[in-house]
């Protein structure tokens, strides 16, 4: 393989949580008063940390988000995932791949660490993901687009930016990867392919992603 650490991006990549969080994130902001459609929160906040759903709020409306905003929607969010919450299709067969031709991988998710542990709980991930491959927004300063996500998770995986493939299912996310300087993969599955500009390729069915990457 010609890289040294793929670095996933967690929601919609390796756990089907867009749809349920997105849903429910539109559903609250509008409870609050801030009217988002579903592919409102899709276009807006997909792939994103939780300080952007506050700052473009406050952005657009001059009005702060309830101080317990965070909690409420994750607490709803876990609810949901504990009922609905599936892997993406096809991701035990890229790890199991990755792992038997011994290749590093780590996930870099704008979630936090807690919603992490949760979805991949539940999904049965966890045991693809042991604590040192997992790395959130919350252990850098600034979320996606901004590099440092991706770059902090290199760091600590022991590689250099320029040997890492991230694979990315958001525009926010193949920002942060291009400006980290690694090559991207933009998975389709839920987001138009003119919306990945930048990725070195696209694909639609994680199956394919190991032969992208030889």
């Amino acid at each position: 393989m010609r890289y040294d650490l793929v670095i996933f991006d967690n929601d919609g990549v390796l756990v089907d949580s867009e749809p349920i969080s997105n849903r429910l994130l539109a559903g609250y902001l509008t409870e609050l008063g801030h009217p988002t459609t579903y592919e409102d929160s899709i276009r807006d906040y997909m792939g994103s940390a939780m300080h952007r759903v506050h700052d473009l709020v406050e952005e657009r409306t001059g009005r702060r988000l309830p101080d317990d905003f965070d909690d409420v929607f994750h607490s709803r969010v876990f609810a949901a995932f504990e009922r609905e919450l599936k892997p993406v299709p096809g991701v035990v067969d890229v790890l199991e791949k990755l792992a038997a031709d011994a290749v590093p991988y780590c996930v870099a998710s704008s979630g936090s660490h807690e919603r992490i542990r949760v979805g991949h709980r539940t999904t049965g991930l966890d045991r693809w993901f042991t604590s040192e491959r997992v790395f959130s927004s919350q252990d850098v300063g600034r979320g996606k687009p901004a590099p440092d996500l991706f770059l902090y998770a290199a760091e600590r995986m022991g590689v250099a930016p320029e040997r890492c493939a991230v694979v990315e299912d958001s525009p926010l996310g193949v920002q942060a990867a291009l400006a980290a300087g690694m090559d991207v993969y933009g998975f389709t599955a839920m987001t138009p392919a003119e919306r990945l500009a930048g990725a070195r390729q696209l694909f639609a069915d994680l199956r394919e992603l190991p032969d992208l990457l030889g």
